[in-house]
C-alpha cells in the first residue's frame, strides 16, 4: 500500500517509520519545510526515532509540503495536534485545516483516519463534512474511521508493534478497510462499533491517569499538612496485591494528553447539558500542582533564611517526563515563570533540552550549577542522574519526584 501521513510530529514519524519498515511506501506530509529538510538529509527531530532508522527507508519515506502527492494514496492518516485555547477550550484549527487541504485531493476509495485525540463527534460531525466539499460521500464514496494514537514517548517495552490499536469506522466497511490497514504495522486491532466510541475510549485512557494523579497530588498536599511522607503512604498502599493501582504525586501533568484532554471532554459534555465535575476538578487540581510546588520552594528558602527574589534556583530537568526531550505542558515551564515572578534567578540543567528559549535559558553543566546554587529542584528525574550526590553537593534540595527517598539529610525537603 501507499500510505499517507499528515503531521510528522512525535505521533505521526515514528508511524511513518513503522509503516516504512513493514514495506509500504509512505507519503509523509508536514507544514513544517524545516522537518521536510531534516528528514530529506536523513535527520531525525524525534528522540523515538534515530537517524540510523531513517537511512534504509530512504527508498520508502518521502517526506513533502505538497498535499498533492497525497492523491495517489491508498490511505490518509492525520496525526495533527488538537491543543487547548487559551481559555482551555478544544482547538481544532490544526485538524480542520488538515481537513480542507486534504478535501482538494480526496479520491474515490480513499481511506482517512484520523488519530489526533478529540472529543466524540469530531471524526463525524466536524471532519466528514469537510472531507465531503470534495463532492464525494463519507463511507460511500471514501471510507472514514477514527483510530487513537497510543505513543508514549520514551517508552521502549510497548511499541506501535505490541500496542493493541482501536479503531471505528462510519460503516462497516470503514471500519474494515481501517482494519486491514493497521493490521500492517500492529499485532491486535480492536474495532469497536463506532468513530464515537474509539473517541471516547481515547479520553477514557487518559482522564483515568489524570483523575488518579489529581487524587495522589491531593493527597501529597495533605501530607504536607499533616507532616506525613506522602512516598512512604503510597509505597505502603502499592504493597497491596489487588483493589490499588499506584499512581505518585509529581509537580503538574506534561505530555500532549494528560493535561489536555479533559477539557476537550468536557466541552462535548457542556454541549449535552452535563456538567463533568469530578473530571473538571481533576484537570484544575494538576493545572493548581505547579503553584504549590513553588510554594514549597519558597518555604523551603525562608526556613534557610533566603528569599526567593534574588536566590538562585536551579531546576533539574525541565521536559515533561524523564528520558525525553519533550515540553509540551510541561510543568517546569510554570514553575520557572512563578519563581521568575518572585524575582528568582533561574537556571536549569536538562541533558535532552538544550534550549529554553521563551526564558533566554541554555541548560548549564550540573556539577558547577550545584555549587553554584541556593536550591537545587528535582522536577523530572531524568536517568544517569546521581541524586545522592545532588543531594551532597547542594546547599538546599526539594525534591518533587521522589527520587531521592532513602536519603536522610538536613538540606532535603521532599514534595
Amino acid at each position: 500500500m501507499k500510505i499517507g501521513i499528515v503531521g510528522l510530529g512525535y505521533v505521526g514519524l515514528p508511524l511513518a517509520v513503522a509503516f516504512a519498515e513493514a514495506g509500504s511506501e509512505v507519503i509523509g506530509l508536514d507544514a513544517d519545510p524545516r522537518k521536510v529538510q531534516s528528514l530529506e538529509e536523513g535527520h531525525s527531530y524525534i528522540g523515538d526515532v534515530p537517524d540510523a532508522a531513517l537511512a534504509p527507508l530512504r527508498d520508502r519515506l518521502h517526506p513533502t509540503t505538497r498535499h498533492a502527492d497525497l492523491a495517489s494514496c491508498h490511505a490518509v492518516i492525520i496525526c495533527v495536534p488538537t491543543p487547548l485555547t487559551s481559555s482551555r477550550e478544544p482547538d481544532l484549527t490544526y485538524l480542520l485545516d488538515a481537513g480542507t487541504a486534504l478535501a482538494a485531493v480526496l479520491q474515490p476509495g480513499q481511506l482517512v483516519a484520523l488519530e489526533s485525540t478529540t472529543y466524540p463527534g469530531t471524526t463525524r460531525e466536524r471532519l466528514a463534512p469537510i472531507l465531503e466539499e470534495s463532492g464525494l460521500s463519507a463511507g460511500t464514496d471514501f471510507h472514514l474511521a477514527f483510530s487513537p494514537e497510543r505513543i508514549d514517548p520514551g517508552r521502549t517495552d510497548y511499541t506501535i508493534r505490541t500496542t493493541p490499536k482501536l479503531v471505528g469506522g462510519l460503516t462497516e466497511a470503514c471500519s474494515e478497510r481501517a482494519r486491514e490497514l493497521y493490521e500492517t504495522v500492529c499485532d491486535e486491532v480492536v474495532v469497536v462499533s463506532s468513530p464515537e466510541a474509539a473517541e471516547l475510549s481515547k479520553l477514557l485512557e487518559n482522564i483515568f491517569r489524570s483523575v488518579n494523579i489529581a487524587f495522589v497530588n491531593e493527597l501529597a498536599q495533605l501530607c504536607d499538612r499533616l507532616g506525613i511522607d506522602v512516598w512512604e503512604v503510597v509505597d505502603a498502599a502499592s504493597t497491596k496485591p489487588f483493589g490499588f493501582m499506584r499512581f505518585d504525586p509529581g509537580p503538574g501533568m506534561g505530555g500532549h494528553c494528560l493535561p489536555i484532554d479533559p477539557f476537550y471532554l468536557a466541552f462535548k459534555a457542556r454541549e449535552h447539558d452535563f456538567y463533568p465535575e469530578f473530571i473538571e476538578l481533576a484537570g484544575k487540581v494538576n493545572q493548581a500542582q505547579p503553584a504549590f510546588c513553588v510554594e514549597r520552594i519558597e518555604r523551603a528558602l525562608n526556613d534557610a533564611g533566603k528569599p526567593v527574589k534574588g536566590s538562585k534556583i536551579l531546576l533539574l530537568g525541565v521536559s515533561y517526563k524523564a528520558g525525553v526531550g519533550d515540553m509540551r505542558e510541561s510543568p517546569a515551564l510554570k514553575i520557572a515563570g512563578l519563581l521568575r515572578k518572585l524575582g528568582g534567578d533561574i537556571v536549569y540543567h536538562d541533558p535532552h533540552v538544550p534550549e529554553l528559549a521563551e526564558f533566554g535559558l541554555s541548560s548549564v553543566e550540573l556539577d558547577e550549577a550545584l555549587r553554584d546554587a541556593d536550591l537545587a529542584a528535582i522536577v523530572t528525574a531524568h536517568p544517569h542522574v546521581d541524586y545522592g550526590d545532588v543531594v551532597s553537593t547542594a546547599p538546599l534540595v526539594v525534591d518533587f519526584r521522589g527520587v531521592t527517598r532513602g536519603i536522610d539529610a538536613k538540606n532535603l525537603v521532599r514534595l
